[in-house]
């Protein structure tokens, strides 16, 4: 492998002058440059992306903090943001959480210590006062979970308003007995779209059930399993199901199938995201869909700004709801 004094030997100048050119400095003459460049071309030489950031305090990593890659919400949001950076001349680095406040110790490290420029947070669980103090010196975005106080930019759409329109969908088609399957309330979507649902129903003035409102820990398959579990055990069962996700929803249908009980006509069911297996499902599930590419072409040129020392405002995106046969 070439070494940067292979190039200055080549190309009959010193190490220094062979740096100059790397780093694009003008110093250099057009003549000279030109040898410099014909020679790192002849040796394949490849100059170390480390020297650089050692030399420049820029390492054009940005780090993309998830909750889970096993939720394919992100996977969308995420590529917004890769198609998007790329364009600049960033790679991402794409940190799984797991909720664990030791690996997000670690991932907050990559900026403290100038390995990475900038952080996209889309993590529900993460430390806000940790991520608060950390945005007073370094770039940070938040993308889907926010704070509506907090000193940090984000990108969102109004969970509950969405919420609030999905219910109203269900009550439209003459359903009076809705249920929810809900995550953990310290999550502020989840608050905030049973906020939505809740509004929906007291405005039809429709009985809201404590046995018919089911907190998981998660949003997984299995606990949308477990969730329908339990309404389909009650003694007064509900007519139709809101999740606050679609994995929830599909692991909701799973169950209503195994009990013999059809979609949409002994059950209907409404998800939330509007992930690409949300119309592969029998039958295919009514949702609300997010923008998540946008949602994360919007966070990573909102994070390249603040990393060019400009201010930027959050955004609010707009949703759909998308009308299919669960309902």
């Amino acid at each position: 492998m070439a070494t940067i004094q292979d190039v200055a030997k080549l190309a009959k100048v010193s190490v220094a002058t062979v740096s100059r050119v790397i780093n694009q400095h003008d110093m250099v003459s057009p003549k000279t440059k030109q040898k410099v460049l014909e020679a790192i071309e002849a040796l394949n030489y490849e100059p170390s992306a480390l020297g650089r950031h050692l030399r420049t305090s820029k390492s054009h990593l940005l780090l993309v903090l998830i909750p889970s890659i096993s939720n394919p919400f992100y996977t969308k949001i995420i590529n917004g943001i890769e198609d998007t950076v790329i364009d600049y001349g960033y790679s991402i680095l794409l940190c799984e959480t797991d909720s664990n406040p030791d690996r997000e110790k670690i991932y907050l490290n990559f900026v403290r210590n100038r390995l990475a420029e900038g952080i996209i947070s889309m993590d529900p669980t993460i430390n806000r006062e940790t991520l608060f103090a950390l945005a007073e010196k370094h770039p940070i975005i938040q993308c889907s979970e926010y704070d509506k106080n907090g000193p940090i930019s984000y990108v969102t759409i109004d969970h509950k308003l969405a919420s609030y329109e999905a219910v109203k969908h269900l009550i439209s088609l003459g359903h009076e007995k809705i249920a929810l399957i809900n995550t953990e309330q310290t999550f502020l979507y989840a608050r905030e779209r049973q906020a939505g649902f809740l509004k929906a129903m007291e405005e039809h003035r429709l009985p809201i059930h404590e046995k018919w409102i089911i907190h998981r820990q998660s949003v997984s398959f299995e606990d949308g399993q477990k969730a329908m579990q339990t309404l389909l055990s009650l003694a007064e069962k509900p007519t139709a199901v809101f999740t606050v996700s679609d994995m929830l929803a599909i692991g909701a249908l799973k169950t209503i199938y195994e009990h013999d009980l059809k979609v949409p006509d002994d059950m209907a069911l409404v998800g939330f995201d509007n992930i690409d297996f949300s119309e592969m499902t029998y039958p295919p599930l009514t949702t609300v869909a997010q923008p998540m590419y946008e949602m994360g072409r919007l966070s990573a040129e909102k994070l390249l700004e603040k990393i060019n020392g400009r201010a930027v405002e959050s955004s609010v995106l707009g949703h759909e709801l998308i009308i299919r046969q669960s309902t």
